[in-house]
């Protein structure tokens, strides 16, 4: 996938066409909705179910732009403030440069691996749907999603079971502060990419692996550019769903409801999907890839890298400040509360 700036320029027009449809509750309007992944993928699915809610309970209608069709993710991001998108899914691992406690979600070895647990906590917790709420709203966007695409794996061309191993080795990461300092404090020399940029850089050994849910792994091949994928238990992709604050704030008390409704809808779908996508992928790449190298690490080989993540989250906090401590403190609060619930 590359930059599409082609049709960022041949789209613009329908898009500004649009922009201005979405003042009035009484009237059928187009409310357009940009994500960083192909229809078939997690984010894809929420969003098709969003819009089935939308289009079933009302005379509007959704219009997706899937990854690729409106240029980079950044490039999205600035037409969703610009006022010519409504809605967005992107990840904190784009969103964390403008908004700093959304990298909260990529500190390393604060959530569990437990699926019940993580759901629990994306759909009650009060650091998500209270805190970044306020948060995000400071950025003049409405968050209305924050879920978990999968456990996070690591695909390399070489075995890596400690920090030594790691050391010299090219991680391609998403543009985010925190997540170079995650693979730097592992041992890693990490590089930060955007999605469009991977594969040719795997391609031609600029990078030496890159991390990613294993639905994406073998959703785009990448399987057939590394040689082994590797999980540490270090955390989950996580990605959220955002409405540009000005739209949202000029609708009507039916269609905020209406909104909200089709968001709640669409979380518990993808909630009870998530974990099973990343097992089919899975399947599918020891099926079709016989040769191809999965790797656990056990409780005693993840203890090195645990020790490290203390410092990465530390280093969150003296970037974000008070406020990101107390983000912090909230999700281990609410990991806890999800624990004793999931039991």
């Amino acid at each position: 996938m590359k930059k599409f700036k082609k049709i960022v320029y041949c789209v613009l027009p329908s898009l500004l066409a649009g922009a201005f449809l979405f003042s009035s509750a009484a009237s059928a309007a187009e409310w357009k909705y940009a994500m960083e992944e192909a229809l078939t993928d997690p984010q894809g699915l929420y969003a098709t179910k969003f819009k089935e809610e939308i289009e079933k309970n009302s005379s509007h209608t959704i219009k997706i732009y899937p990854v690729g069709a409106l240029g980079e993710s950044a490039d999205a991001m600035e037409q969703l403030q610009a006022g010519l998108l409504q809605f967005i899914d992107q990840s904190p691992g784009y969103t964390g440069a403008m908004i700093p406690e959304a990298e909260a979600f990529l500190v390393p070895y604060l959530m569990p691996s437990d699926p019940k647990q993580v759901n629990i906590f994306f759909k009650e917790g009060k650091a998500v749907n209270e805190m970044m709420h306020k948060i995000y709203r400071e950025h003049d966007l409405e968050l209305l999603s924050v879920f978990p695409e999968g456990e996070q794996a690591v695909t390399t061309m070489n075995e890596f079971r400690s920090p030594a191993d790691l050391n010299g080795m090219k991680i391609r990461t998403m543009p985010s502060p925190l997540l170079l300092e995650t693979y730097k404090a592992f041992g890693a020399s990490p590089i930060a990419m955007s999605w469009g940029e991977l594969i040719g850089a795997l391609k031609t050994n600029m990078v030496d692996g890159q991390e990613n849910p294993t639905v994406w792994i073998e959703a785009y091949g990448l399987d057939d550019l590394t040689k082994v994928l590797t999980y540490m238990g270090h955390n989950h992709y996580t990605t959220a769903v955002m409405a540009n604050a000005d739209f949202y704030d000029g609708l009507g008390a039916k269609d905020k409801e209406l909104i909200q409704n089709a968001s709640d809808v669409a979380l518990d779908y993808i909630l009870a999907l998530a974990v099973n996508l990343d097992a089919q992928g899975l399947g599918r790449i020891v099926r079709t890839n016989p040769g191809y190298k999965i790797v656990t690490l056990t409780e005693a080989e993840r203890a090195p890298f645990k020790i490290r993540a203390a410092a990465v989250e530390k280093a969150f906090i003296e970037k974000v400040g008070s406020r990101g401590k107390a983000v912090i403190e909230q999700m281990k609060k609410d990991l806890a509360d999800a624990a004793s619930k999931a039991k």
